[in-house]
Order: structure tokens, then sequence, then C-alpha cells
């Protein structure tokens, strides 16, 4: 029971962190209004968390985590849907067309573009963990373009590294227009016309 207590306690920490931070900024979300968000005294913050820089190792490795784990997962459904590249890129866009549909929160964030536009705030560990989960998606994106390109042919030259990092570009914009316009729908719209500029593109 112990053990679970202080598991739910670590967790609660993260995820009004996580909150707090989306809402005001790193800089702005001092150890105090953290702890009185989840209610637990200083010590209990610091049993978790030497310092609040360890607490952001521990919350940006969380969220590069659960991040990495939904590609893998929409890759493996998209791919159990189509066994064409470009089918089965065009149904994992779809994917997240669907999941960003449901948002609701008129002021969204991206803890990756929070962190990002704080970098001086950190160390290296963590934005070594912003550079690698980049990274992987343009990886992984490009790797499937190429796949796509060999099938279908583009029909005018293009970069298909700089491409897949248009779909991360697509995200993180994304999160500024619709938090400043209130209006989450901005994401499923803008993945939306990705998906067509490849459809396009590969003149599917």
């Amino acid at each position: 029971m112990a053990t679970r207590t202080r598991t739910n306690t670590r967790e609660r920490i993260l995820e009004t962190a996580e909150r707090l931070i989306l809402t005001n900024g790193y800089a702005a979300t001092s150890v105090d209004r953290i702890i009185t968000g989840v209610g637990i005294t200083k010590g209990a913050f610091f049993y978790h968390f030497k310092t609040k820089n360890d607490m952001a190792r521990a919350l940006i490795r969380h969220y590069a985590d659960l991040d990495l784990a939904r590609l893998d997962e929409y890759a493996t459904r998209a791919w159990a849907l189509s066994s064409d590249p470009l089918q089965s890129l065009l149904v994992f866009i779809g994917l997240y067309q669907e999941m960003v549909a449901g948002m609701t929160d008129e002021n969204p964030g991206c803890l990756f573009a929070s962190f990002c536009y704080e970098s001086g705030q950190f160390d290296d560990e963590v934005l070594q963990t912003l550079d690698d989960v980049i990274i992987a998606w343009r990886e992984r994106i490009a790797d499937w373009l190429r796949e796509a390109a060999a099938a279908h042919p583009p029909v005018r030259p293009v970069d298909l590294d700089s491409l897949a990092d248009m779909l991360t570009v697509v995200f993180e914009g994304a999160f500024v227009v619709a938090r400043s316009t209130r209006s989450p729908g901005v994401f499923a719209e803008q993945l939306q016309h990705y998906r067509q500029y490849l459809e396009l593109l590969f003149d599917a």
C-alpha cells in the first residue's frame, strides 16, 4: 500500500506540473505552486524529486515515452489496414485526425513546444530528450515516405526528410494557432491539409 501511495503521489506531481506548465510556462511554475496543486508538503515533493529540474527530466521523459508509444500504436494499426505504404501513411494521419477531433480544450498545449520555448531553463538531458523525439519522428516518417515514393513516385521533386519534418511543424504550429484562436478544431484541419498534400504529391 505504501509503495502504491508513493507512486500515486509521484504521478500526481507530474500531472499537476504538466497542467501548470502548459498554462503558465515552466519558469512561472514554482515548486510551491505544484505542491499547492497536488495538496502535499514540500518535503513530499523533494522525496520524489531532488530538484525542480529533476522533475522536469522525469516529466519530459514520461511525455516522450507516451508520444512514441502512440506513434508505434498508430503505425501498427495503419499497416494492418493497408499494406500499401502511401495508403497506410494516409491512414496513420487519419488516426491522428480522429484523436485530435475529440479535443475540446480551448487552450491546448504541447509540453515539447513549451520546453523548447524555454530551453534555457533546462539541462542537457532534457534538451537531448526533446531532440531524440523530434529525430525519431523524422526518421520514422521519412522512412515511410521513402517507401511511399518507391511505390508512387512523387509528381514533383521533394526532400523527404524535410517533408517528414513538416508533420511535426503541422502539429506544433497547430498548437500555437489553436491556443491563440481558442479553436481546437485547427488540429484536424491542418492534418487534413497535410494528408491532401501527400495525396496530390504522390498522385494518390
